[in-house]
């Protein structure tokens, strides 16, 4: 097993280790759980931690160089390593805690390759960093981003300290939105690939820079291949020190979104 993980390229990598997580989400599922707080009403489960390790046991296997930043078991590894993954060993806590299977796994080598688990369709998003595509049932398919189902998905979940200029329930309440979109609200970053994959047309986040982020680097990095407009909510491009993201399926998507996150700030 370690030697076939060794002989995989980054996105083999990525694909492998979020899937061996989303194997243990699954596994999982429905079990009465132990909620491990973490103050500010957020919290992690068994489910959480042993997906974690699932997905670390196959990046170590693979790249033992490379350092690992999870959100729950933090940086591993050498801290002079010039490569990092960020793992968010299961997204959506709280929806899969109360028995919703919406959730995602998440695994990105920063600036490279990236996946994304569906633990309950068995699909799983990925990138090279250049193509991005998904594969079920052993096929792979290319991601085609489109606004046609004029889906939204806009994260509500408080509090954003670096909100004060933007709330999303604004936007959910502006004439042109209500005209033009409908709303959709998942809390999790599962969403991301559903933009770059045509299942929506737009997701929109506050929060701080989220280009390092391990919840959203994945979804990010997916966008971004698929060719999706991402930006913060300022519009400017993620990772110059904005926060928040608007993730579009098209420019013109996008330049609507933007047009009324202004008029609402």
């Amino acid at each position: 097993m370690i030697k076939s993980y060794a002989s995989l390229d980054d996105a083999g990598v990525a694909v492998a280790a979020a899937r061996a997580g989303a194997d243990v989400v699954h596994s999982m599922y429905g079990r009465r759980l132990t909620r491990i707080d973490k103050g500010a009403g957020d919290f992690a489960t068994a489910a959480d931690v042993e997906a974690e390790k699932a997905i670390l046991a196959v990046i170590r296997a693979a790249r033992p160089d490379d350092a690992v930043l999870g959100e729950e078991g933090g940086h591993q590894g050498a801290v002079e390593a010039t490569r990092q993954w960020l793992v968010d060993p299961l997204c959506g806590t709280l929806n899969y805690a109360v028995g919703n299977m919406v959730v995602a796994v998440n695994v990105a080598l920063l600036d490279g390759a990236a996946a994304v688990a569906d633990p309950f369709s068995g699909e799983v998003f990925f990138t090279d960093g250049e193509a991005a595509r998904a594969r079920h049932g052993g096929a792979d398919v290319p991601l085609v981003p489109t606004s046609a189902t004029r889906l939204v998905d806009v994260n509500l979940d408080p509090p954003f300290p670096s909100a004060p200029g933007f709330r999303g329930v604004d936007l959910l309440a502006h004439p042109g939105f209500v005209e033009r979109f409908r709303p959709r609200v998942v809390s999790t970053t599962l969403a991301l690939a559903w933009v770059a994959a045509g299942k929506r047309a737009a997701y929109v986040t506050d929060g701080s820079d989220l280009s390092g982020s391990v919840h959203f680097a994945a979804g990010i990095a997916l966008c971004r291949a698929a060719g999706c407009v991402v930006t913060g909510v300022d519009g400017a491009p993620i990772g110059q020190g904005n926060r928040g993201l608007v993730v579009a399926a098209d420019a013109d998507t996008h330049g609507l979104l933007m047009s009324m996150i202004r008029g609402r700030s």
